[in-house]
């Protein structure tokens, strides 16, 4: 009888505490007093025109998709910011067709992120060298028709890179994984 009343104390303290589960995406580990993030446009070393604004544009949207931040476009009157660079993107065949032409590819993107607490100047989260990939099948074909429709798969690959790398590094921040 004493055990079975050990055990349900022991049941009952778990479930007051909550035992220190919560719902993943949620949390932040930010200081409150961060209310305001600003994500300047990233800087693109590449030679991939306008990676940096589908890129700046889904982690501004990630942060604002928290509901907990007011997010803007500079870097100044902001409680923190998060700096982001493109370093490397490089497009490799994947697999080829019968008559040794690449059918798919992967677009592989490397950029390096910062994220500064302005009030303290501290940073509060970096990555130097994060890396993401997405593969893509080619039209068909290799006549200059389908040159544009391979470029808009590519288009369609960047915009998925753009959203999973948005979904990790907003998440990294306020988690801190």
């Amino acid at each position: 009888m004493r055990d079975m009343m050990k055990h349900t104390v022991l049941v009952l303290a778990c479930l007051s505490v909550g035992c220190g589960y919560s719902l993943a995406g949620r949390g932040s580990f930010l200081p409150a007093y961060i209310q305001s993030v600003g994500v300047p446009l990233f800087q693109n070393n590449t030679s991939v025109f306008e990676v940096e604004q589908i890129l700046t544009r889904e982690v501004r949207t990630e942060f604002i998709g928290r509901g907990r931040y007011k997010v803007l476009p500079d870097a100044t009157g902001v409680d923190a910011v998060l700096v982001g660079t493109i370093n490397s993107i490089a497009i490799t065949p994947a697999s080829f067709t019968s008559d040794q032409q690449a059918s798919r590819y992967v677009f592989t993107l490397n950029a390096s992120i910062v994220f500064r607490d302005l009030k303290t100047d501290a940073i509060v989260w970096q990555n130097p060298a994060l890396v993401f990939s997405e593969d893509y099948e080619v039209a068909s074909g290799g006549d200059a028709a389908n040159v544009s429709a391979f470029f808009g798969q590519q288009s369609n690959a960047v915009e998925r890179i753009a959203q999973d790398f948005a979904r990790a590094v907003v998440s990294a921040i306020l988690q801190a994984f």
